[in-house]
């Protein structure tokens, strides 16, 4: 076995990853073992999990910044001093194009290029280091998306949520549709009038994105002998925020996405990695701390879900955003993106320890 790699940012990692379980070395040089099926990782979300990172740039903290001027993630470069280029761990990335369909806006190995990175490097790294297998960061999402309506998965059942008009300082009881559902909600007792978008249509489309690459894996990961789903990514919930009755319904449906995701992808046993909000935190209230407590509930650990125990992870980010917001993608610091990142890939490694 190789060596684990070292950074300040990942002493934890290393520290709780023995050497015996560590996989291949940190350069990524060597090629992948194909004769292995490729490990998968689903990334979804919506806009911080497309990645808004800047790489480079006059102002802020890009990534160029970080890595050649404070030196931080060292493995982001080569011996030559120029970007890495990892030979074992692919980098995909498909978005719904405007007419629908599929955009593919990344197809290649894990290397750094000009414009945003997202969470997929720290992560990339991380969990490539860890693995013999070759490992493959499949994202498929777009930005302002809401769980409790684009994103909605199957199965998920429609609700009534009451809530004060603040023009006239009444009550008013709207009604949000289930899956397929349509309009995203209408006042009770009114005739709901469906629009061509329905609650779901997110994730009905950005499941079918992710399966069209693994159903033509050659053309993503060359020479790969199969693969298996081993695990998903989600950092998502600014849009839920702005609506006191999405972010109400955002536990329930989050556990609906847990086992929606492992049954369309036929990976019950795939680890779930879920990562916070930054801005939120304990005592922030209103509807970013509700999904907040939501994101926090369903981690293994807590026990409110005994079925997601050694599964199911959540990463808290708030001390990662260094004072920024999602809504405001961080400000483009790179250095977010990375340590959600590391840190999202240090919770998978240890669900990965635990067999089903």
């Amino acid at each position: 076995m190789k060596r684990l790699f070292s950074s300040i940012a990942m002493i934890a990692v290393v520290a709780l990853v023995p050497l015996a379980t560590a996989g291949r070395a940190a350069d990524g040089g060597s090629p992948a073992d194909m004769s292995k099926p490729v490990k998968v990782f689903i990334l979804m979300g919506q806009s911080n999990m497309v990645g808004m990172g800047n790489v480079v740039g006059d102002k802020g903290e890009t990534l160029e910044k970080a890595v050649k001027t404070e030196k931080l993630y060292p493995y982001l470069l080569d011996a030559s001093g120029d970007w890495a280029e990892r030979k074992d761990v692919r980098n995909v990335q498909v978005m719904v194009g405007r007419g629908g369909g599929m955009n593919i806006l990344h197809n290649e190995w894990l290397k750094v290029e000009k414009g945003k990175i997202g969470v997929e490097f720290g992560f990339g790294h991380t969990i490539g280091n860890f693995m013999d297998e070759p490992v493959m960061t499949l994202k498929s999402c777009i930005g302002n998306r809401a769980l409790g309506w684009d994103l909605l998965p199957p199965g998920s059942e429609g609700f009534e949520f009451t809530t004060t008009d603040k023009k006239t300082g009444k009550d008013v009881t709207y009604v949000h549709p289930g899956y397929k559902g349509s309009p995203e909600r209408w006042e009770k007792g009114t005739q709901p009038q469906p629009i061509t978008w329905y609650a779901g249509k997110q994730y009905d489309d950005d499941i079918a994105n992710a399966k069209k690459v693994l159903s033509e894996l050659d053309k993503y990961f060359p020479g790969t002998k199969g693969y298996e789903v081993a695990g998903f990514l989600w950092w998502q919930g600014e849009r839920d925020c702005g609506s006191e009755g999405l972010s109400s319904r955002y536990e329930q449906n989050l556990v609906n996405l847990i086992k929606s995701l492992r049954k369309d992808f036929n990976a019950p046993h795939a680890k779930f990695v879920i990562a916070t909000l930054g801005e939120a935190t304990k005592g922030c209230g209103g509807n970013t701390e509700t999904v907040m407590n939501a994101h926090m509930a369903v981690d293994g650990k807590n026990g409110k879900y005994p079925e997601f125990k050694g599964n199911v992870a959540t990463v808290y980010t708030h001390d990662m955003a260094r004072g920024g917001s999602g809504n405001g993608h961080y400000g483009g610091n790179a250095k977010v993106y990375m340590d959600v990142g590391e840190a999202m890939g240090k919770a998978m490694m240890e669900l990965l320890q635990n067999k089903p």
